[in-house]
């Protein structure tokens, strides 16, 4: 695992686009849209984000957002905050998902985070085994609202 650079971008947008709900809402043209490298740019400069990937060599296999949440419930508690997890599908059956929660996991830990949370597709149910396996727990009902285009 390492943090994510701007050449990584490319492979990151695929791996987003690669399953069914992807494959409706991401744009894999080359050259990116700019809204993808601004997002980049935004998320590599705030202390509080990180953008990770499972790599080998040069070849990315896996990647994940972890955002650091401070909060003034649960005694002023950190949160770790889990999002955009996607492990290339040639590589899927591997380990490799497993090894990334674990490193994150780790990071939270590392960061002062008293709780890791993440938010997954109502339709994804076979992530939801893999997070239970994981020891997560679907504790809490969440909601989104879509604001933008």
């Amino acid at each position: 695992m390492r943090s994510a650079v701007a050449a990584d971008l490319e492979s990151m947008i695929a791996m987003l686009a690669e399953d069914t709900l992807g494959s409706q809402r991401e744009d894999t043209r080359t050259p990116l849209d700019q809204a993808y490298i601004d997002a980049f740019d935004a998320i590599a400069h705030d202390p509080n984000q990180l953008l990770a990937v499972a790599a080998r060599g040069d070849r990315v296999m896996g990647m994940m957002q972890l955002t650091f949440i401070p909060g003034l419930s649960r005694r002023g508690a950190w949160r770790g905050q889990i999002e955009s997890v996607r492990v290339a599908g040639a590589e899927r059956g591997a380990g490799i998902g497993k090894q990334m929660f674990e490193w994150a996991i780790s990071e939270c830990r590392t960061r002062g985070c008293g709780l890791v949370q993440l938010t997954t597709d109502a339709s994804r149910t076979s992530a939801h085994a893999f997070y239970e396996r994981l020891g997560f727990r679907a504790s809490h009902l969440g909601y989104k609202l879509a604001i933008g285009d």
